[in-house]
């Protein structure tokens, strides 16, 4: 019997049912906070670039934000929101200034939709215009108004004031974290020099722009002082470090564009061309680019985002009568930075002694690469360490975002994840064994070792970032001694040779249950000893407990629970404090005395630990000549 098609088949969802019932059209994905592009962040940044756009406009200096656990306040000091308009704005979609270009001439949100994406997202959302000495104020609960009321301002300073709780019917258990608002805050001074944002009542300020991003951001000591180049709608600084891989920040009209877009392959191409033709010489654009740390920003009139969370610029222009994004960086770095490397002869010696190496190094393994690839190339028809997922990060899938690749580890657990995954978006790479240590390596060994390069060509990222095949990079390991030190050593490997892979926050540790509670009515998963004593208390007298020593113990049945929607991960962080050559020489280095000492004072065995008695000393002779224990006291735990 066929399904009844007529007009009551067709339905109309009001604009808030609408975003309520497909919020990644809006917002990208939901998560619950532990992730700095998780849903709640999205509606923190489409309020704040609003106030933001008005600052830009010459309109307030100034933008307050509290976070009182799961509800944030943005005030700021503009013009404030006509008040005839304010409902409309907040709920009423396709409605706002920017899209009169003489009062908004460079924004980042051009299609209405941001703040009512907040407000319809929100149990709680309240937004208040201060103006010519009134307040008008609307409060709405999942874009519902329920609220509408003016009074006066009483003195109250011109302005903007919007108040929402993200709702948890959507987003379910989720908590903010003040450090990725703390990095968002940051990343909006330095493209608004002199704007004030207080979060909380600590105040951030930058007077130097892009300049105070990379001395804030780099992790290594740069080869030469930042080149740091201004002009009208565009700014730009360049410096290099130590190793390999290419390290971007990029901006659109105060956006962060995380995945890049037309202004950074502009600028790419724009630097090679402008060394080659400062110094003369045809290099290779990988000899120019290696180590390179840059933070580019340009303004654009009418931004076209390849998705609502404009992380990608699309726009081909710099505006309908402007020249084209390309040509407009390519002949301001041409002239900028040629002016610039003539006037700083010094500089120039060291940025071409570092192409020079670069370029040395590149032909010295010229060869094996060539091998490399051959065997690349053929393992790919049949690489019996990756199983693959159909749809990838560099696709224009919708899905693309949620593209994830597990390093495991042997092939008991590979197979209990392969038979759990979602073949759609989840791929699997399976490691034999422990990997190669690769600190004070050269890349020649990402060629020589098998193991590496067909990790390497797994995720696309030879040549470059442009073409990562996998959002997230996740290291699923025993949670044991071997288990970590697997996790050391892959992380080692990223860190040495593909840096930006951590830098743009594409590389987790998966965490997995340590314990099974259960009686014959619940199951609960326990992730800690606590949690573990919390599920006892909960399911009543002699639950059985199961202690899970790797992740080839947990059934693919029960796997799926750890690999779906809810699945925790660590991400795996760098900032400023954490300085890459200095962490990498003490834990995998050669330098055995000190990390021997550092064990040895160190070591406190799982009892002591409990009962927080003093620790015995681990006996010298059962710590090998790498500062490594043997296999007799592998059960302490550092």
């Amino acid at each position: 019997m066929s399904v009844g098609y007529s007009e009551d088949s067709i339905k109309t969802l009001e604009w808030q049912e609408h975003i309520r019932k497909r919020p990644g059209m809006y917002i990208g994905k939901l998560g619950d906070g532990s992730q700095p592009d998780d849903g709640i962040y999205i509606l923190l940044k489409e309020v704040v670039d609003n106030s933001i756009d008005e600052f830009m406009m010459g309109n307030g200096k100034r933008i307050d934000i509290q976070l009182n656990e799961k509800t944030v306040s943005i005030r700021d000091y503009g013009r404030g929101i006509p008040q005839g308009k304010l409902i409309d704005v907040a709920s009423k979609m396709n409605t706002g200034a920017k899209y009169d270009s003489k009062v908004f001439k460079k924004s980042v949100g051009l299609n209405g939709v941001g703040i009512k994406a907040v407000n319809a997202l929100s149990n709680q959302f309240i937004i208040k215009s201060i103006r010519e000495g009134l307040v008008r104020e609307a409060e709405f609960a999942g874009g519902i108004i329920v609220n509408d009321k003016q009074y006066p301002a009483n003195g109250e300073a011109n302005g903007t004031y919007v108040q929402f709780t993200p709702d948890e019917a959507v987003f379910g258990q989720y908590s903010f974290q003040d450090e990725y608002i703390e990095t968002m805050i940051r990343n909006y001074t330095y493209l608004n020099t002199n704007l004030t944002i207080s979060f909380n009542g600590k105040e951030y300020i930058s007077k130097n722009g892009l300049l105070d991003l990379l001395n804030e951001n780099i992790t290594t000591e740069p080869l030469y002082p930042i080149i740091h180049l201004k002009g009208e709608d565009i700014e730009v600084a360049i410096t290099h470090g130590v190793g390999y891989g290419e390290d971007y920040y990029t901006f659109v009209n105060g956006q962060h564009t995380t995945q890049g877009g037309t202004h950074l392959t502009a600028f790419r191409e724009a630097y090679v061309k402008t060394i080659r033709e400062f110094y003369k010489k045809d290099f290779d654009p990988s000899d120019i680019r290696t180590s390179i740390i840059a933070a580019i920003s340009i303004k654009v009139e009418d931004p076209v985002f390849e998705s609502q969370t404009k992380t990608k610029l699309g726009s081909k222009d710099m505006g309908p009568n402007g020249p084209s994004v390309k040509q407009f960086i390519t002949d301001f770095i041409k002239e900028k930075l040629d002016n610039f490397l003539h006037r700083n002869s010094e500089t120039a010696q060291i940025l071409l002694q570092k192409i020079i190496e670069s370029e040395k190094e590149r032909k010295a393994i010229s060869g094996i690469k060539k091998i490399a690839r051959e065997r690349a190339k053929k393992a790919s028809l049949h690489n019996r360490k990756l199983r693959d997922c159909r749809i990838h990060y560099n696709s224009k899938d919708d899905r693309a975002h949620e593209s994830t690749l597990f390093i495991t580890e042997g092939d008991s657990a590979s197979g209990s994840i392969t038979k759990s995954r979602d073949v759609n978006t989840q791929a699997v790479f399976s490691l034999r064994g422990k990997p190669l240590n690769t600190y004070g390596l050269t890349k020649k060994i990402v060629y020589e070792n098998e193991e590496f390069n067909l990790l390497q060509a797994a995720l696309d990222i030879e040549e470059d970032m442009e073409n990562l095949r996998y959002n997230k990079i996740v290291i699923a390991t025993d949670a044991d001694v071997d288990g970590m030190h697997i996790r050391l050593l892959l992380i080692t490997f990223f860190l040495q040779f593909f840096p930006e892979l951590i830098r743009q926050e594409h590389l987790f540790i998966l965490q997995t249950p340590l314990f099974r509670v259960r009686n014959k009515k619940k199951t609960v998963y326990c992730y800690t000893p606590e949690e573990k004593e919390k599920a006892i208390a909960e399911l009543g007298p002699n639950p059985e407990i199961t202690r899970f020593k790797g992740l080839g113990e947990i059934s693919p049945d029960e796997f799926k629970n750890f690999i779906g929607p809810d699945m925790r991960l660590d991400l795996v962080r760098l900032t400023k404090e954490d300085q890459i050559h200095d962490l990498l020489e003490f834990y995998m280095g050669k330098n055995t005395p000190d990390r021997q000492d550092f064990i040895i004072n160190n070591l406190r065995i799982e009892e002591d630990i409990i009962d927080e008695e003093p620790a015995p000393k681990a006996d010298e002779n059962n710590i090998d000549e790498e500062g490594n224990l043997d296999d007799e006291n592998k059960n302490l735990v550092a």
